[in-house]
């Protein structure tokens, strides 16, 4: 794998996967229902409004991982923003940013999501190996209810 071909570099990543769920429905469910398909469960303080500070909680083998962040841009339907701060094994305490554009498409969404500043490669490849998977469980949650 090329580092220059595949929308990879040592402090940013782009993931670029076909959706079925509709762009309405992946914005509603980043803005208002995080916990039903990202947060653990009541481990949640979120409001999607421009400057707005989050935290949440993920549960992942059988331990809490805190995260926060504000989000910087909203489009309904098209566009979320936001800085990602997690802690070890994640962005290790540093500020990043998450970009997700949504796009009409005949089968669902073109889902376009950018992360970058990251501090080192292996927090990048981390992060670069675990949203395909959680885009594929958002997709898996929200699709049955378009």
């Amino acid at each position: 794998m090329s580092l220059a071909d595949d929308g990879w570099s040592p402090v940013q990543f782009t993931v670029e996967p076909a959706m079925v769920s509709t762009p309405e429905a992946l914005y509603r469910a980043w803005t208002e229902e995080f916990d039903r398909w990202f947060a653990a469960p009541g481990a949640i303080r979120m409001r999607a409004e421009v400057g707005e500070p989050y935290w949440f909680e993920v549960e992942h083998e059988g331990r809490r991982h805190p995260h926060y962040g504000r989000f910087l841009a909203l489009e309904p339907g098209a566009l979320i923003e936001q800085t990602w701060v997690s802690g070890r094994d994640g962005t290790d305490g540093t500020e990043t940013v998450v970009t997700v554009e949504l796009a009409p498409a005949e089968t669902g969404t073109t889902l376009r999501l950018t992360h970058r500043g990251f501090h080192d490669e292996e927090s990048a490849r981390r992060h670069a190996d675990s949203w395909p998977h959680i885009l594929t469980h958002l997709d898996s949650v929200v699709s049955p209810r378009d």
